[in-house]
């Protein structure tokens, strides 16, 4: 008896088995997969498609430009090379909500976060300090630019009170066009029942020209509806 005990006690002992983990809370597995949702690679999103005035300028305006002026090097053919927008907030300093309705509303026109301008010196007569708020600008290139002359051209303009023509005399010399507005009710972006002031602003068409009369073609080619000065008017 005593032998069969002691065969008994050295048999091995069966090994336990490992202590399974405890079951996760019921928000973890939530948070996971919204997390491993978030880490996987989003689906291809399509390009958006190309500045329809974009293409007109590359497939008919520089042939006729190259023609017009005889141009013999195609780096000669003047090009759209800048759009610049300025808002000028006067009071901007003693009422900066107006000043953040105009970054807000230039923003919606350009679809681009504009720039808060400051002041370069102090004058004392305006009760202006340097680096004080003054305005807002936005400067647009390649499609984006594009694309807004197109909006600007065919919606802006007519909406302009007793439109006849753009002035064709606002060059600086440079080919560089400088036009400005009295209203921004004109864009249809900004909506009537949330403005809380009228405003201008000052827009400028920056050309590779270099002289007035070939930035003057290029933008009249664009669409740009020129006022078409007579002789007894310029008299």
């Amino acid at each position: 008896m005593a032998d069969e005990k002691e065969k008994q006690e050295k048999k091995p002992k069966p090994q336990q088995q490992p202590k399974q983990p405890k079951q996760e809370k019921k928000g973890k597995p939530a948070a996971e997969a919204a997390a491993a949702e978030a880490a996987a690679p989003a689906e291809p999103v399509e390009p958006a498609p190309r500045a329809r005035l974009w293409d007109f300028y590359e497939q008919q305006v520089r042939g006729k430009l190259q023609q017009q002026f005889a141009f013999e090097n195609l780096h000669e053919i003047p090009k759209l090379k800048k759009i610049v927008l300025n808002v000028g907030m006067g009071d901007a300093p003693k009422n900066p909500k107006g000043l953040e309705a105009a970054v807000a509303e230039l923003a919606a026109i350009t679809g681009q976060h504009p720039v808060v301008t400051r002041a370069k010196k102090a004058i004392a007569n305006f009760n202006l300090r340097e680096g004080q708020a003054i305005g807002c600008a936005v400067t647009l290139r390649g499609g984006r630019m594009y694309e807004f002359l197109d909006r600007f051209i065919s919606i802006a303009v007519p909406r302009m009170r007793d439109f006849r023509g753009l002035p064709s005399k606002s060059f600086d010399g440079r080919g560089n066009y400088t036009l400005g507005i009295k209203e921004q009710m004109i864009f249809p972006e900004i909506d009537y029942d949330k403005v809380e002031r009228i405003h201008g602003m000052d827009i400028t068409f920056v050309t590779s020209a270099g002289r007035d009369d070939t930035a003057l073609a290029l933008l009249r080619e664009l669409g740009m509806p020129f006022r078409v000065e007579t002789a007894g008017a310029a008299a």
